[in-house]
């Protein structure tokens, strides 16, 4: 059945310059699903399914995280994004003297393959798509849940879903880097390799531009920096053998979905193009998937306020339909409560619900691509695509990625465009309803959803019941063989897993590869 307009006129799957008289489209458009793809990934876009809508959540112990993703899935959300807690991220267990106060906070703890059965109990791991956001430690949390699905008798080739494992954006944005750049690189491409042969529908890297986006980039920075550092792992994974038409398929991306609508959708638009012709013209990808750049989105934390917190319904709607029409893949939508909190239940389901009424009672799935052939969308595409060339240029210039990181180039950047945002919030130049413009004293009181203190203590207790009913002989045999395969060229994947089914936690498989590998030191800045 053909789609109509609320008027029952018809509506076109596809608008092209046949329909608008005398327009002569620019050759760089071309149609959706074909190079280079400015216009979507795909030939029918969301007029043949939706994108995935995500909802990320994790907090205080499995048990917790587990109810929350029973709840989630029971609501009718697609794929499941877990957040872990900061201890996890960093690679310590959660008795770790360094990071008491800091278990559960914001995310979950999981600190062995126990956590990890905890997490998904009577979640369809061959069913539910699951995306991890974890870098440094990605291998490990990948590894827990392949082997907590061989439990529930599900094969690595029926498990779908992401891990985020782009460890260079924490050396610009946030910090939860272990190793040195080397090293963390050499991790990555092991990902890649043992992705392609053990779990082919993995999506092994989740190339990031969200975080850097939070700490102040501009559209054009984020995606810039984004893909001059996909470059450097492209690059990684050649240099380790392997073809760019076997593991350049898998690699996926991570944007930020603000509420400068226009630009937003201009830069996913304009984020694609310079994608496929990178991956065609430079590194020679001949598979049209591994010319295509398939990106999830989640809409812009950094831009909620705590103030009136229920306008940040409207920000996130907004936000969440720039992503949609500029041709996400999948979607999470930020609870309007975030700002204060960890979200309430309630919270997380309205969260939904907005992706919920986009797909659904809009008319934005009829279409592929409706803003096509606008004077202003595509001028400021092309704007953008030439605004973020030059600054991968500028990263080449200075060694690509690692050598830019290394001078501080992308960090100092992006602290410049936040200070210049930061300014203009606190001139008033530029307004933020609720915190510059349009306050009130008569706030209603809010109740937020607050972690209990005692899940920590719960979660070192589990911790001691489990280093006391493992055999300590078996799981040292595995680490130490985790070690020498740290200090020599074989992929540490195996040996990693054997280590993590032998129950060995994640703080000690990472302290065996920090005693191999190290630890990164930041340079000095003024």
């Amino acid at each position: 059945m053909s789609a109509t307009t609320e008027s029952g006129l018809p509506m076109e799957p596809v608008y092209g310059p046949n329909a608008l008289d005398g327009w002569d489209p620019d050759e760089q458009l071309g149609d959706p699903g074909e190079f280079p793809f400015t216009r979507g990934v795909y030939p029918t876009m969301y007029t043949g399914r939706a994108w995935t809508m995500r909802q990320y959540a994790g907090f205080g112990t499995a048990a917790e995280s587990n109810r929350r993703y029973h709840q989630l899935v029971e609501a009718g959300t697609g794929g499941l994004s877990v957040a872990f807690d900061l201890p996890t991220q960093m690679g310590y267990d959660s008795d770790a003297p360094l990071v008491a106060g800091e278990v559960g906070k914001v995310g979950v703890a999981i600190d062995s393959i126990e956590d990890m059965r905890v997490l998904f109990d009577g979640i369809p791991l061959d069913k539910v798509s699951t995306s991890m956001t974890i870098n440094a430690p990605a291998s490990l949390l990948l590894l827990l849940y392949q082997l907590v699905a061989a439990e529930q008798g599900v094969p690595g080739d029926k498990l779908t879903g992401t891990i985020q494992n782009d460890v260079l954006k924490e050396y610009i944005a946030r910090g939860t880097y272990i190793f040195p750049p080397a090293e963390s690189l050499r991790l990555v491409s092991d990902v890649f390799a043992y992705c392609r042969r053990e779990i082919p529908r993995w999506n092994m890297i989740s190339i990031s531009g969200y975080h850097m986006a939070e700490a102040g980039a501009t559209p054009a920075q984020e995606v810039a920096f984004t893909l001059a550092n996909a470059r450097e792992y492209v690059r990684t994974a050649l240099s380790a053998g392997l073809d760019v038409d076997e593991f350049a398929p898998r690699l996926s991306f991570f944007f930020v979905a603000r509420t400068a609508f226009l630009e937003e959708v201009a830069k996913f638009r304009a984020a694609r193009r310079i994608w496929a012709r990178m991956m065609r013209d430079e590194f020679g990808a001949r598979n049209p998937k591994s010319q295509m750049l398939r990106f999830h989105t989640q809409t812009a934390g950094v831009q909620l306020t705590a103030q009136q917190p229920e306008v940040n319904l409207v920000r996130v709607a907004v936000q969440a339909l720039s992503a949609v029409l500029g041709g996400t893949q999948s979607l999470h939508t930020n609870a309007y409560d975030e700002a204060i909190a960890l979200p309430t239940e309630k919270a997380a389901r309205l969260a939904l619900r907005t992706q919920q009424v986009l797909a659904h009672e809009t008319d934005v799935t009829k279409t592929v691509d409706p803003f096509a052939g606008s004077y202003a969308l595509e001028s400021m595409t092309d704007e953008l695509e030439e605004a973020a060339v030059d600054l991968m240029q500028q990263v080449e210039d200075l060694g690509g990625a690692v050598a830019a990181i290394e001078q501080g180039f992308q960090k100092t950047e992006i602290e410049r465009s936040a200070y210049a945002t930061a300014q203009q919030i606190d001139s008033g130049e530029r307004v933020v309803v609720g915190l510059n413009k349009y306050d009130t004293d008569d706030e209603e009181p809010y109740e937020p959803l607050r972690v209990d203190p005692a899940l920590e203590e719960a979660q070192v207790e589990r911790l001691a019941k489990l280093r006391s009913s493992r055999d300590a002989a078996e799981v040292e045999r595995t680490l130490a063989a985790l070690r020498r395969a740290a200090e020599g060229s074989e992929n540490v994947m195996d040996p990693m897993r054997a280590a993590l089914a032998a129950r060995a936690t994640v703080g000690e498989v990472c302290s065996a590869l920090r005693e191999v590998w190290g630890m990164y030191q930041p340079p000095a800045t003024i």
